[in-house]
């Protein structure tokens, strides 16, 4: 059988009970500022922007690496630019803007 006489004083059992008093209006504390709603709410949009910072992050080096390669299409590894395709694209590009500027020029004069 376990012995259960106490050898504490009265003066040590009331400072145990102050203690633990403490410690449980500290947790009590604790546990109301969790279940807050303005905490709550802040822990939900913190999640969210962590979130977005993410998908942002990863949308960047996505973006990034397909600049890269079309970069890497148009320009040598030394950064003079490849000729051979820059000549043909802008050639494209004057010929369409040419195109566009000639089918508006004709649809103002009718």
């Amino acid at each position: 059988m376990a012995d259960t006489s106490d050898t504490r004083t009265p003066a040590q059992i009331e400072a145990d009970i102050k203690a633990r008093r403490a410690v449980l209006a500290e947790t009590l504390d604790e546990i109301g500022v969790r279940v807050h709603p303005k905490t709550i709410v802040g822990d939900a949009k913190a999640k969210v922007v962590a979130n977005v910072d993410h998908t942002l992050g990863k949308a960047y080096v996505q973006v990034n690496r397909v600049v890269t390669d079309v970069k890497a299409q148009f320009v040598d590894e030394e950064g003079a630019p490849r000729l051979e395709r820059v000549v043909p694209v802008v050639v494209v590009v004057v010929g369409l803007v040419g195109l566009l500027a000639f089918g508006s020029s004709r649809r103002r004069k009718a």
